[in-house]
């Protein structure tokens, strides 16, 4: 039967994770999930950059670099002095290594955006002899915001690794816990500061995972659809400027990598319906909003989110079920104290959907729902860009989605759940009693997060109030009731350890709401399901 703590005998991973066809998308060649893999948390811009390098470093002739992007910046330094994103990609080409990029062609730059940055990008490691397509086949008003790097050797396969989450190749990404935030910063709204703190999450993947992403990767290149079929005018501008528009054929694609390591991972994904459709996707793909709503409904005592916008109320309804169902469940969410821009059409909106979000949770379990946001030892707050979820210490997801309709039906999405097969031997050893255990790498990446909130020991020797969910949540709202006091009275005295506010939403007058909820419903929150599935509530 082998080693009980790495045994899944009694615990059927599809317990956890979507079976093909829950997944709902006969047309992927994507399989359910992969079991073997080694899965590593990098917690910010800083730690992920120094890995991406160090990686991308070791590709030589014949070996295969593919990756997608929200935004990219070609000058973006990934280590102190460089090299910069498009140095890396470059040196890697004249190695003999194809590079192949799929970015999403943005909406124009004064809208928040980054039209210019992405061609920019496009035209560098172009010349570099690589090939980037910006690609437009999204919904009005949609994006691409899948952020991944694979990378493949064609002579040692122990060697390939996938990089998956929040981080965007760009400024403003390389922060570090001490959240100073990136030297090449993007302009965000004035609480952020000039140089603004930044939170993010990547996961790094090793084994058979690694062929999965390769696979998705190549679904998306070799789509038959113009990357800017969705956009005339676009199609003009890119044929004017001399953009890539005509993806070549890939490489043939290399073995998977054999197993390395305990862990299974389930890639998911959002693509939306589109017409003409994907031939991967033809009636899109929602395995990310499957994917949670299968775990979530599984959750008994904690669920941890840290997450860019928590502003959906149809998919709060979800947590709020749960809460309803489970009077033993807590719900900790981490989210940015204001968002990303100033301005009332940029901020109202979202502080709609937010407020929303929230109160349908705290209804269902009140004193059960615990929301904070994060500043640095200077007082800024930190922008949350975090993608994760953990479920009972037993399931994990790190991924590009937020928690709102847009990630979930309408954008391009990437997320990978892990369901590690190791069981954590600190107690509780099983914190819901019905068996699962806890795992290894949901407990871990909790606990990483939290001593960094908390200003813990990083190396975990303080985590004693920290592993049990009820101790948890109680060290965390004590954490945030000191801080909040200190500020209270003036702040005298030694600023208290920790580094979380409790969050409280914006109140918003009724005509502020009359008009900031449609928009929020249409542009900031909109539904790219099929009608059917819109008008049944389904995912």
């Amino acid at each position: 039967m082998g080693d009980p703590e790495h045994d899944l005998t009694d615990d059927d991973p599809e317990r956890w994770l979507l079976s093909a066809e829950e997944r709902g998308n006969p047309a992927t060649a994507v399989p359910g999930w992969t079991a073997g893999n080694l899965c590593i948390p990098l917690v910010h811009g800083a730690e992920y950059f120094d890995r991406l390098v160090e990686a991308v470093e070791r590709l030589d002739e014949g070996d295969h670099l593919f990756f997608t992007d929200w935004r990219g910046d070609p000058d973006e330094q990934l280590r102190p002095g460089g090299p910069t994103v498009a140095q890396l990609f470059t040196e890697a080409v004249r190695r003999g290594v194809t590079v192949r990029g799929l970015v999403w062609r943005s909406h124009m730059d004064r809208a928040s955006f980054s039209k210019a940055e992405n061609r920019s990008l496009d035209r560098e490691i172009e010349d570099g002899g690589g090939q980037v397509i910006l690609d437009q086949r999204v919904r009005r008003f949609g994006s691409h915001h899948q952020k991944m790097v694979v990378l493949r050797h064609d002579q040692d396969s122990t060697m390939d690794v996938a990089f998956v989450g929040g981080i965007d190749l760009c400024h403003a990404r390389r922060d570090d816990a001490d959240h100073r935030g990136d030297p090449q910063s993007l302009a965000m709204a004035a609480a952020y500061g000039p140089t603004p703190p930044w939170h993010d999450v990547q996961l790094e993947i090793r084994g058979p995972s690694v062929h999965v992403l390769d696979t998705m990767f190549r679904e998306r290149w070799d789509d038959p659809t113009n990357p800017d079929s969705h956009n005339p005018l676009a199609y003009v501008r890119d044929r004017i400027h001399h953009a890539r528009l005509d993806a070549d054929p890939l490489p043939p694609q290399l073995p998977a990598p054999a197993a390395c390591g305990p862990m299974f991972v389930q890639n998911l994904r959002t693509y939306p319906s589109l017409r003409p459709p994907y031939d991967f996707a033809p009636h899109g793909e929602r395995s990310i909003a499957r994917g949670y709503t299968k775990a979530i409904k599984r959750a008994r005592r904690l669920i941890y989110l840290e997450d860019q916008y928590m502003w959906s109320g149809q998919v709060a309804q979800l947590f709020a079920d749960a809460l309803r169902a489970n009077p033993e469940l807590h719900l900790v969410v981490i989210v940015p104290r204001v968002p990303d821009q100033d301005g009332a059409f940029a901020q109202r909106p979202q502080y709609v959907g937010r407020w929303q979000a929230l109160e349908l949770c705290r209804k269902a379990g009140p004193d059960r729902v615990h929301v904070f946001d994060v500043e640095n030892h200077e007082g800024t707050p930190v922008y949350v860009h975090a993608k994760v979820c953990v479920v009972d210490d037993v399931w994990a997801s790190v991924g590009s989605d937020n928690f709102n309709r847009r990630s979930w039906t309408h954008d391009s999405e990437l997320s990978s759940a892990v369901l590690d097969t190791t069981r954590d031997p600190r107690e509780p050893r099983d914190p819901t009693g019905a068996g699962d255990g806890a795992r290894v790498f949901a407990r871990d990446l909790r606990l990483r997060l939290a001593r960094e909130h908390t200003d813990r020991d990083p190396d975990g020797h303080e985590d004693e109030d920290l592993i049990d969910p009820d101790a948890f949540v109680a060290t965390l709202e004590a954490g945030a009731e000191a801080l909040d006091a200190w500020y209270a009275g003036g702040r005298v005295g030694p600023r208290p350890r920790g580094r979380l506010r409790r969050h409280e939403p914006e109140k918003l007058s009724r005509v502020t709401r009359l008009w900031a909820t449609p928009v929020y419903r249409l542009l900031d929150d909109p539904d790219g399901r099929p009608l059917k599935l819109r008008l049944s509530g389904e995912f």
